[in-house]
């Protein structure tokens, strides 16, 4: 294939990957999006705005061979429309409100303005039932990202759909591509009440002190203002070379030299001994999921993505989950990983990556290996069956004979991620947090909660900067829990990557990670399983 003939099937990859937004049917159950294409209008009000409606409602769908689910839809779909937009368009999305309690909104990943974030109570009112509520911001930049309600659990009810900002030129090639949101699937309406609290007690540490117990949000030290180690060799990788204290006794003066967050992330493969695995304390913390999802489809009636031998396919890989945290490979086939939260990367290579709740990874699969293969996600934490899709080559028999991965080979970690677009963070840090991940008694705080330092939100204290700062978080995690921390309306800084959303391992891991405060507002920071987040875990950075 030349590259003049690659260049027009990626055009027109780029408009099957649109269809629900565009009003394309005709395209079979099962293939490519995993759920039917309803048709739908857009409106456009000029070449630079691009207008659209989404009403939530209940309604039925179909995820598996004889399996329908009453759950809640954006424009009877399940997940919802994909949304696609140029960099740089402004796009105005109206939300109607058809559900029985109040619902938002919230572009993850995109650094909105602050009234559009979708927060509620934080930077909007919640969109009352039958009312009506217009988003309008600037798609930039360009990346993978994903839509959701804010409020709640509704998340864990399917209100979620892609959003991708498409870019004007990429840094790699491809033919054709496709989107796949994996998701956990409940059955019936979520409840706090679902899963157990926080467990109590363990790991050493006294109630709201930092990582040694000192109460006073100083990171580990071993005396001489250095970092007392890494963290545990986890899975996800350890975390914080040279992580000293702030100068300030609580944590929030100049930093002392660490660069933007050294040293952590996806490491060297989870396994149960980690305290992640299937049969942990953990199960008992996710709902009773009854299966997981690949684009709104259970392992019975898998999508199935087409390509033709010698292609360069774009996997998005979102994971909207509630509550889950996946291992994901393809079956023959390694990835060149390109993106990671939408942000491009020099292309790594690997044959796995582990991707927890609100990351994204998009990746260049080289389909060079004719026949058909499952496209498995893999619960960390959890006893399902794994999530699949089908990859099948144009010439496959179309038997249901497929093979799995084996996630025997090289898996990505953070630390094999290089940023093209590095943050400026030259220098010493304005502001400095350190906060300690925990939940339950050990935080010192309600049984049910998981907290941040040991506060509960929404009573907890606000983290102040101001407009112009550079800002470091620096993190522990002393309780048995997955927890992935997303901040909103910022990008940061986390070893050579830039992301949105970083994974904090259990027991000990440490992570940190570098920001600009270069947003004005009150943006929300948090836990992105939304249990926890219902359970307190969350803080929000206010501009002075």
């Amino acid at each position: 294939m030349d590259d003049t003939e690659r260049t027009v099937l990626r055009r027109q990859a780029l408009r099957v990957g649109g269809a629900t937004l565009f009003g394309i049917v005709g395209l079979p159950n099962g293939i490519g999006t995993g759920a039917a294409a309803l048709k739908r209008t857009a409106q456009e009000d000029d070449g630079d705005t691009q207008e659209e409606t989404l009403v939530a409602s209940s309604g039925e769908v179909d995820i598996g061979v004889d399996e329908s689910v009453e759950t809640w839809l954006y424009e009877e779909q399940f997940p919802g429309p994909e949304l696609r937009v140029g960099e740089g368009e402004t796009l105005r999305i109206s939300l109607e409100n058809g559900l029985p309690e109040e619902t938002t909104i919230h572009w993850h990943g995109v650094p909105v303005p602050n009234p559009m974030d979708g927060v509620p109570d934080v930077t909007q009112e919640p969109v009352s039932s039958d009312e009506t509520f217009e988003y309008e911001y600037e798609a930039s930049p360009a990346g993978t990202y994903v839509y959701h309600s804010h409020v709640g659990l509704q998340l864990d009810r399917g209100l979620y759909g892609p959003l991708i900002v498409e870019e004007e030129s990429t840094h790699v090639e491809y033919d054709r591509e496709y989107t796949l949101q994996l998701d956990d699937h409940l059955g019936k309406e979520p409840a706090l009440d679902s899963i157990e609290a926080p467990p109590g007690g363990g790991d050493g540490m006294g109630p709201s002190g930092g990582p040694g117990g000192d109460g006073n949000r100083r990171g580990p030290s071993d005396g001489n203002g250095r970092d007392g180690g890494r963290g545990p060799d986890n899975g996800m990788g350890p975390g914080g070379d040279g992580m000293g204290p702030g100068r300030n006794d609580d944590g929030t003066g100049p930093g002392d030299g660490m660069g933007p967050g050294d040293g952590m992330g996806p490491g060297n493969g989870m396994v149960p001994s980690d305290g992640m695995g299937p049969g942990t304390q953990m199960m008992s913390q996710r709902p009773p999921y009854e299966g997981l999802l690949v684009n709104g489809r259970l392992p019975s009636d898998p999508p199935v993505f087409e390509v033709e031998e010698g292609e360069r396919v774009r996997l998005r890989f979102i994971n909207p989950s509630s509550a889950t945290t996946y291992r994901v490979g393809v079956g023959g086939h390694s990835l060149t990983v390109t993106h990671a939260d939408g942000r491009p990367v020099e292309p790594v290579e690997v044959d796995s990556f582990v991707m927890s709740m609100g990351e994204r990874y998009d990746a260049i699969l080289e389909a060079d290996s004719p026949g058909e293969w499952i496209i498995a996600a893999d619960p960390v934490v959890g006893d399902e069956d794994p999530a699949e899709a089908r990859l099948q080559y144009a010439d496959a028999a179309g038997d249901g004979a497929a093979n799995r991965p084996q996630f025997a080979g090289d898996e990505l970690e953070y630390g094999d991620l290089a940023a093209l677009e590095p943050l400026e963070l030259d220098g010493e840090p304005d502001r400095t947090f350190n906060f300690t991940l925990s939940g339950g008694m050990m935080s010192g705080a309600d049984t049910d909660a998981w907290t941040i330092d040991g506060e509960v939100y929404p009573d907890a204290d606000p983290l102040e900067i101001s407009e112009g700062d550079h800002v470091r978080v620096r993190m522990v995690n002393r309780s048995p829990a997955i927890h992935p921390m997303h901040l909103h309306g910022h990008f940061f800084q986390v070893g050579d990557a830039v992301k949105d959303t970083v994974l904090v391992a259990p027991h000990g891991d440490q992570v940190t990670f570098d920001f600009r405060a270069d947003n004005p507002g009150d943006w929300l920071f948090h836990c992105h399983n939304v249990y926890h987040l219902e359970r307190g875990m969350a803080r929000v950075f206010e501009y002075e």
